[in-house]
């Protein structure tokens, strides 16, 4: 994407969700889909080529959900009413401004999630998505699946440029949640899901030491996997 110009601030590119040219026409399809137009309430990445699916959304009246970084809080994801945000509505669907004006809320304050939308650095057309690595938006989807919040058909979508769309396989673990869209400038790819959705938290692949750092997590955890109080 660097070497063919596509790629837009905040660059490098690597180590993020990478921003790409005509972000902005691919959001115009995404809002065409039936699945846009019936979701109320949205989960979407934070990252910057998501900002014109954010600010669509609000526009059209639909409260977006974002999660903090790395679940480091109690109330580890931010929401976004639109009716709360008159005139603040282009600040809000940025980074910065959701965090200045979004509300925070513990999982079990969200509401059913209609429509889930993740950032991806690479997906190919099987559904299958990488992140950036550190595996937090799969994470989030196991949360909310977790509380009933969202189910086997919940719609996953992405926006991606052509050039993160790739022919070669993406390995998929357990934990890795599959798209049922990917969504480009140019077209609109329509998965049929070969890869399972996880079902909950795998609790295993957490360490307590993660844990300790993602409290609201922590409250959910198998007594076996809490990470253990301080004394003192």
């Amino acid at each position: 994407m660097t070497e063919r110009g596509v790629g837009r601030f905040p660059l490098p590119l690597h180590d993020r969700i990478p921003n790409f040219a005509g972000a902005e026409e691919a959001a115009r399809r995404l809002i065409e889909l039936p699945e846009w137009q019936a979701a109320r309430r949205i989960k979407c990445n934070p990252d910057a080529p998501q900002r014109a699916v954010r600010l669509a959304a609000l526009r059209q009246g639909k409260t977006v959900v974002m999660a903090v970084p790395r679940l480091r809080a109690e109330r580890c994801f931010l929401r976004l009413d639109p009716r709360a945000l008159q005139g603040k509505l282009a600040q809000a669907a940025t980074i910065k401004g959701a965090a200045a004006l979004g509300v925070p809320v513990s999982p079990a304050q969200i509401g059913r999630i209609d429509l889930v939308v993740a950032g991806s650095v690479a997906v190919n057309e099987s559904g299958a998505r990488l992140g950036k690595g550190g595996g937090y938006s799969d994470l989030e989807f196991a949360l909310a699946r977790s509380l009933g919040l969202v189910d086997d058909d919940t719609p996953v979508v992405t926006t991606v440029h052509e050039l993160q769309v790739l022919a070669a396989a993406i390995p998929m673990t357990a934990h890795d949640v599959p798209l049922d869209v990917v969504v480009t400038p140019e077209r609109v790819i329509r998965v049929r899901r070969r890869h399972r959705r996880p079902a909950a938290i795998i609790w295993k692949e957490l360490s307590a030491e993660q844990l300790a750092q993602m409290p609201a997590l922590a409250r959910l955890a198998p007594t076996r996997a809490r990470p253990a109080r301080s004394r003192g």
